[in-house]
């Protein structure tokens, strides 16, 4: 069967707006454990696990980890390795199951306001059932819960594997658009006004970039070990689908890594722009005290405690005037060469 972009993403998606994605997005440590399962091609959620079924696991407590484990003889250390913020990508196979670790993206706040990150996300596959886990809801599971995710069914393990990848680097690369959008704003306050604040928001946004790199790149010796792993099953009709999601993840890769040179250039841009307005400043500064320091040493010297008869024009009726205007004189003399120096 030909795969279609359409069956992992729905009209639209792209279209989504920094403010209705941040709506959309359930924040927080939602503590849930739901078990849905494609019957008569409609996703139901249902109160039991069967054959066939998709056991969505989020924040799980240490109770669920521990029955889970029990009831379907997985490692308690690989359901909670997603939990773990730190935890690394990497895809292992035991005997009965296949534990598969993704980072995800996912908006948190910082500052007071909304910037991305990552955590990871595990998918564990049995011969009857498929698992994810993961530490708080998140726009690349959402969707499935949600049934708008088109030809998705729980028991086509393979190809739910290859949506769920297809659907994270899609996500990733929608938030990297939004990323640019907010730069560019931040790029326009900056032109008019260097504050601190624009500046600490480009340095969040480069924080940003740098986890979202390093995740992707995670993700993507992911994908590679799993086109050589014999436990996944491999169907022709999904060889589209898999070509896809490589493609996509490297071009997540590459828009990081553009995004992240174009931030740094910027941020660098900036700083020397600071300095240089800095000096500006200090220059000026600097010549309007040599201007003011002359009138201020020919009043200094005539203020001194001497006789009046050794001070020039000090018997002239005239004397404070000339003094005054060859003061002014002398600090014109000197500013009209500083001027010259470009010093103002």
């Amino acid at each position: 069967m030909k795969f279609d972009k359409a069956d992992v993403l729905p009209d639209g998606d792209y279209e989504c707006s920094p403010d209705a994605e941040i709506q959309r997005m359930m924040k927080g440590s939602e503590i849930m454990v739901n078990i849905y399962k494609t019957i008569d091609g409609q996703l139901q959620e249902i109160s039991q696990p069967q054959e066939g079924c998709w056991i969505a696991m989020t924040n799980p407590t240490a109770t669920e980890i521990y029955e889970m484990s029990e009831k379907f003889h997985i490692e308690v250390d690989d359901l909670r390795a997603p939990l773990d913020e730190e935890e690394r990508s990497r895809i292992e196979a035991e005997d009965n199951y296949t534990l598969i670790l993704v980072d995800v993206p996912i908006i948190e706040e910082r500052n007071d306001k909304d910037w991305y990150g990552t955590i990871p996300l595990g998918i564990i596959v049995t011969d009857k059932m498929i698992f994810t886990i993961c530490l708080e809801k998140n726009q690349v599971i959402s969707r499935f819960m949600e049934g708008r995710v088109r030809n998705f069914h729980t028991y086509m393990k393979t190809r739910f594997i290859l949506q769920i990848l297809y659907r994270n680097a899609s996500v990733y690369l929608r938030y990297l658009r939004i990323i640019d959008k907010k730069s560019e704003q931040i790029e326009e306050k900056l032109h008019v006004s260097t504050r601190n604040q624009e500046l600490l928001e480009l340095l969040e946004l480069e924080k940003t970039l740098v986890y979202f790199t390093t995740s992707l790149r995670s993700n993507e010796v992911v994908l590679e070990k799993l086109m050589k792993m014999d436990s996944i099953k491999k169907y022709p009709e999904d060889t589209d689908l898999l070509e896809d999601v490589i493609i996509e993840n490297k071009q997540a890769i590459e828009m990081a890594n553009i995004y992240s040179g174009i931030l740094s250039s910027m941020t660098g841009t900036f700083a020397s722009v600071i300095s240089n307005n800095l000096n500006i400043v200090m220059k000026a500064l600097a010549a309007i005290t040599i201007v003011m320091s002359i009138p201020t040493i020919i009043s200094s010297a005539y203020g001194m405690n001497v006789n009046l008869t050794g001070m020039p024009l000090s018997d002239s009726p005239w004397g404070f005037l000339i003094i005054n205007l060859c003061s002014l004189a002398l600090c014109l003399i000197v500013a009209i060469v500083l001027v010259k120096k470009r010093f103002f």
